[in-house]
């Protein structure tokens, strides 16, 4: 089954073209041919040259990003971008998440529809729909939010899974938290699970692990797109009976996003090195799944920097006790996690120790929360590496200092103005923080 793959704004635009390369790149240099046709046919159509072709849609609201992201596809020489796969227009939408969805999107929704149902209509099977865009700006999440309204309408059997980057907590954008209150507020209703990744967790990978002296936007984005292809690319599941699994994203919805309060997913993967490092390390199943667990239990985002102090509490405490637990030793409670293991003798990897019964809730059993997917083919690079995806309290603190940054500026009426001239009122503004209090007090409470 195909995805086809929404990209929306400079931010979507920009990781989607660095993800398409890591995956045309893996499918090529994989050793298995299964593995190899499996990946090319849920990211790709073939021409009648054999040139391969992204099942992607660009939008943005200004040309130049799409233009840049299609002539690099183009110059790599191993895959392309449909030539009339994209929709831009001369003028962007302000960093103004109103201005991309209460104007932009309705414009232009005929176009736009009408380009996504051409690479629908190119499947000969459709596993769903991922888009990708940035929370901070106005096209990526104002036109990104309502392109996604209308992917619900007119696809409502189909799965939706909401990639976001989030941005810099130091201030990328003046009303970021603006944006970002509205676009979470509205995909929570929308979306059947929302992965997340933090320009601030990616930044210090890149410093302290990948030991890159100057960072850009590139190496960001090119950390993104690594770790969500760890997650998008063939494996096999409890239930494909030894073929790579045909449905990734609704495998991956089902086995993560299993309550409708609860649709936040992180992601972090280990070993995450430098090249110049390589020939030196050695790694096994056994220490990575050590130190995934404890990054998972103790909510540490990368290899270093892992405190051991953390423990899980006694199973099934109770909510004194667990909240007790959490306040003081920093326990990160998790819904449900999904454990991808690939590379070299991974049908020996033993995963006990995310089937724990204390590190879930209680109204959830271990053998329902806990998933894993494993694949005989390395990926990128390492002999071994193994990738979690969470749906537990790793993201409440940076969604709770986002309502509160919003709220603040709210209560002054910061920046009101800009957004109810193009028909966003008050109201709405309350009505997103509501639903976003709900979503943080559903986590905190999550035991």
């Amino acid at each position: 089954m195909s995805i086809v793959t929404v990209q929306l704004g400079q931010c979507g635009n920009q990781v989607g073209q660095e993800l398409f390369d890591v995956i045309c790149k893996d499918a090529r240099d994989g050793q298995k041919r299964g593995y190899s046709d499996t990946s090319t046919a849920r990211f790709f159509h073939e021409t009648t040259t054999g040139d391969l072709t992204s099942r992607a849609v660009l939008i943005d609201m200004e040309p130049k990003v799409i233009n840049h992201s299609m002539s690099k596809a183009a110059k790599s020489g191993r895959w392309r971008y449909g030539e009339k796969s994209h929709f831009s227009q001369k003028q962007g939408s302000g960093n103004n998440w109103a201005n991309g969805y209460c104007v932009h999107g309705p414009r232009h929704r005929e176009a736009m529809e009408d380009l996504v149902r051409r690479e629908v209509e190119r499947c000969d099977r459709l596993a769903g729909v991922v888009t990708m865009m940035s929370v901070a700006g106005g096209t990526g999440s104002g036109v990104g939010t309502y392109v996604t309204q209308c992917l619900r309408e007119v696809y409502p059997n189909s799965f939706i899974l909401n990639h976001l980057t989030w941005p810099y907590d130091s201030g990328e954008v003046i009303v970021q938290n603006y944006n970002s209150v509205l676009t979470l507020s509205h995909l929570y209703g929308l979306s059947d699970a929302i992965l997340v990744h933090e320009n601030d967790t990616v930044h210090r990978i890149c410093a302290q692990l990948l030991n890159i002296k100057h960072i850009s936007f590139g190496d960001v984005n090119r950390v993104i797109a690594h770790q969500l292809a760890s997650v998008l690319q063939p494996a096999l599941t409890t239930d494909s009976y030894g073929d790579y699994s045909r449905n990734p994203l609704g495998e991956l919805v089902s086995s993560l996003a299993c309550h409708p309060e609860y649709k936040l997913l992180s992601v972090c993967g280990i070993p995450q090195v430098a090249s110049s490092s390589m020939a030196y390390s050695v790694f096994s199943w056994p220490g990575l799944l050590k130190h995934l667990r404890q990054m998972l239990i103790s909510n540490t985002k990368m290899e270093e920097g892992i405190d051991w102090q953390v423990r899980a509490p006694p199973v099934h405490c109770g909510g004194a006790e667990w909240a007790h637990s959490f306040r003081t030793t920093g326990f990160n409670r998790s819904l449900a996690n999904l454990l991808i293991l690939r590379g070299k003798d991974v049908f020996s990897a033993e995963a006990d120790g995310f089937q724990d019964a204390a590190l879930y809730t209680s109204w959830l059993p271990p053998r329902e929360a806990f998933s894993m997917w494993k694949s005989p083919v390395s990926f990128n690079q390492y002999e071994k590496s193994a990738t979690l995806v969470s749906n537990s309290q790793t993201l409440l603190k940076p969604l709770d200092n986002m309502v509160r940054k919003a709220w603040n500026m709210f209560a002054s009426r910061a920046y009101i103005h800009q957004y109810t001239k193009f028909g966003i009122a008050e109201e709405d503004f309350l009505d997103s923080f509501t639903s976003l209090e709900q979503v943080i007090s559903s986590y905190t409470q999550l035991c």
